[in-house]
């Protein structure tokens, strides 16, 4: 099976950084499109990152020139570079990915454990 594991996450002070990480294993023949998502107690999950094969990004507007998503294709790696946090980035960070694990087989969507950022005043 695939597994998505993430990393990286823990507590920091309003204005530090962190860098998740989320490595993709198992029966993998490739990854069309990795993210992350975060969910906040009491609010829904939204999308905060993505990034395609090609290498185009999409941002959360409230993310926007704070965050960097990155992708490292041969080890099947994502990564998210926060900075600047904020007490409102605080949630658990899931990462998602499209993955084919066989040529004939159709993508589907894979989700992390989830990993818990908490940014303190």
């Amino acid at each position: 099976q695939v597994q998505l594991v993430e990393s990286g996450g823990g507590l920091v002070q309003a204005g530090g950084s962190l860098r998740l990480s989320c490595a993709a294993s198992g029966s993998i023949f490739s990854i069309n499109v990795m993210g992350w998502y975060r969910q906040a107690p009491g609010k829904q999950r939204e999308l905060v990152a993505v990034i395609t094969s090609g290498g185009s990004e999409n941002y959360a507007d409230s993310v926007k020139g704070r965050f960097t998503i990155s992708r490292d294709i041969a080890k099947n790696t994502v990564y998210l570079q926060m900075n600047s946090l904020k007490p409102e980035d605080t949630a658990v960070y899931y990462c998602n990915a499209d993955i084919r694990r066989y040529s004939y087989s159709t993508a589907f969507r894979y989700w992390g454990q989830g990993t818990q950022v908490t940014v303190s005043t």
